[in-house]
């Protein structure tokens, strides 16, 4: 770690921004968790540490900074490298699907590219705005949560087996001031949803095989092991779903689930099963369409 009188050159935005840039490469940190690149996530924490905006004008950069805040940003900087833990936990808080959503240890980091699928009101499968929604394994309640604010009269439900992520979820619900129509819900899938149904169920729920989350770096390793590894070959709550959501969704209703990068442990498993894989523009794979008559034919 450089020596004091080496960060003293550090005077503006932009130079503490490099700066932390190039300490991240050289440690070999990874992302994958809000940003894919050093610079980008150096300019994130760097600004949250001089509590700026995420939007700052460019001029802005060439401003200089006190002692004091220099200290901050370092220590900032500096603690990303030596525990690993991703930015947005540092932080406590990241953006999904255009709003601001609180985060910590006990949640996934959201980065789900069903975040376009809601901007895009979940076209072409859905023809008309669903009056109720499940988001099937929460976590912070960032699915369900952007799907109440894109569908304004729709009740959505936020399901999760884990109580401390239901705390951040139902925080999440109060930032976003949706307590009249979203709800916090611990159930181990539909264990306590068996009188509901939905229009919609939206899912992102665990799906890495065993052998391979014990491999994922050090960043992922802060995750709660619950929200991402899944058994042999990962698909052991993705198959519970596609055997139980045709009975609560309503006529004409759809399931949307993530699978990620574990497509080919789905294929395997279900050859012949008529899901669309979603295509999207702004980069991301692994999320499966099926509608419930299908899933009622199948299962």
């Amino acid at each position: 770690m450089p020596r004091p009188f080496e960060t003293e050159a550090l005077r503006s935005v932009r130079d503490l921004v490099r700066w932390g840039a190039s300490r991240f490469q050289e440690a070999g940190l990874h992302y994958g968790h809000g940003s894919d690149n050093a610079l980008d996530e150096a300019y994130a924490l760097v600004l949250h540490a001089l509590r700026l905006p995420g939007d700052l004008p460019t001029v802005y950069l060439e401003a200089a900074v006190t002692a004091s805040e220099r200290g901050q940003v370092l220590k900032l900087l500096r603690e990303r490298i030596s525990t690993r833990k991703p930015a947005a936990y540092l932080m406590g808080h990241i953006q999904f699907a255009g709003l601001d959503f609180e985060v910590n240890e006990n949640v996934l980091i959201p980065r789900s590219p069903i975040a376009e699928l809601i901007e895009r009101g979940f076209a072409p499968w859905l023809q008309e705005p669903p009056a109720r929604v499940l988001d099937l394994c929460t976590g912070s309640g960032c699915i369900g949560i952007a799907c109440a604010v894109a569908f304004e009269e729709a009740e959505v439900d936020l399901a999760d087996i884990s109580g401390k992520a239901l705390e951040v979820a139902r925080r999440n619900i109060q930032r976003h001031v949706l307590g009249n129509r979203v709800r916090a819900i611990r159930s181990d899938l539909f264990s306590a949803l068996a009188n509901d149904s939905y229009d919609l169920i939206v899912s992102n729920p665990p799906y890495v095989p065993n052998a391979e989350w014990r491999e994922l770096a050090a960043e992922y390793q802060h995750e709660p092991k619950l929200a991402l590894a899944a058994g042999r070959d990962g698909m052991d709550l993705v198959a519970k779903i596609l055997e139980q959501s045709a009975r609560h969704l309503n006529p004409n209703g759809w399931l949307v689930c993530e699978v990620g990068g574990s497509v080919a442990e789905f294929e395997t498993r279900w050859p012949d099963l008529p899901v669309t894989w979603v295509e999207f523009e702004r980069g991301g794979d692994g999320v499966f369409i099926i509608s419930r008559e299908e899933l009622a034919a199948r299962f």
